[in-house]
């Protein structure tokens, strides 16, 4: 129980999820470009349906809306494993909304398609 009341700690700021993730594997920075999603790490850059999402935290700024932001926690198909912060509401960039869409609905068809392989 204090265990998960401490992960649950932990996680209530995107700095100190940002560093339990980088302990879990998730150890390079995204950047969403034209071209597709770049690791910072390899510099290899990936298309949508060369990555999932692993999973995704939500972080909600009390005071100021500026400091909204959704931290994605991202594999790609070489195994490389990262992270990708953006914001939300007026502060979003609509590349990294657009990739994250698209990411989302290539899986969602994988997902509908291999269900009953």
């Amino acid at each position: 129980m204090v265990q998960v009341a401490a992960e649950r700690t932990e996680m209530k700021t995107l700095s100190a999820l940002t560093q339990t993730l980088e302990k879990a594997g998730f150890n390079t920075q995204f950047l969403v470009l034209e071209e597709g999603i770049k690791s910072l790490a390899s510099d290899r850059i990936y298309k949508p349906n060369q990555v999932k999402i692993v999973n995704f935290y939500r972080f909600e700024g009390d005071s100021n809306p500026e400091d909204n932001a959704i931290l994605y926690a991202i594999e790609a198909i070489s195994g490389e494993r990262g992270l990708l912060i953006d914001a939300y509401g007026s502060e979003g960039d609509i590349n990294t909304s657009n990739f994250i869409v698209e990411v989302e609905s290539i899986h969602k068809q994988d997902h509908t398609h291999h269900s009953y392989n």
